[in-house]
């Protein structure tokens, strides 16, 4: 079967304008064209465009992208380069998973660092808490926003 840009981009939940874009930024050399032009992709190509979705959200540049496509359509003899890129940006998104993580851990902190401020009536009670006091899997976090060095085996 073969659809139109309007027609995939809906099948893939984008605008019609993020295909145009990825064309003209040569991330489609496999997609089709009539003699007129119009761009016609194919129930394959459906796979490259989600795959060029996830690198996009992974964080890869339109660049890199465009060079994992051109790898791709060499053949069989890039496959070593095509992985070692794979395992680099698993590499970038377990470190931005990890950044997450602490970022998360201390909203967490100040939300309950504010719900107790609010039982109490004031921020002076949870401030004044010693490190007993707060529960154990915000201590650290409290300790490193307040500038307290951990040592290594807490860490």
């Amino acid at each position: 079967m073969i659809y139109t840009v309007g027609e995939m981009a809906q099948k893939l939940g984008v605008p019609a304008s993020t295909l145009r874009y990825y064309d003209k930024e040569g991330l489609l050399p496999f997609v089709e064209r009539s003699s007129g032009g119009i761009r016609m992709f194919r129930e394959n190509d459906f796979e490259w465009l989600q795959v060029i979705r996830c690198m996009k959200k992974a964080g890869m540049s339109i660049k890199d992208i465009r060079q994992y496509i051109e790898l791709s359509m060499q053949g069989d003899d890039t496959i070593d380069t095509r992985l070692e890129m794979f395992r680099h940006q698993r590499e970038v998104l377990t470190q931005q998973i990890q950044q997450l993580q602490h970022t998360l851990e201390t909203v967490e902190y100040k939300c309950w660092f504010y719900e107790a401020a609010k039982a109490a009536g004031t921020v002076d009670v949870p401030s004044a808490m010693t490190d007993a006091d707060v529960p154990e899997q915000f201590r650290a976090i409290r300790q490193e926003l307040r500038g307290q060095k951990l040592p290594n085996s807490e860490k």
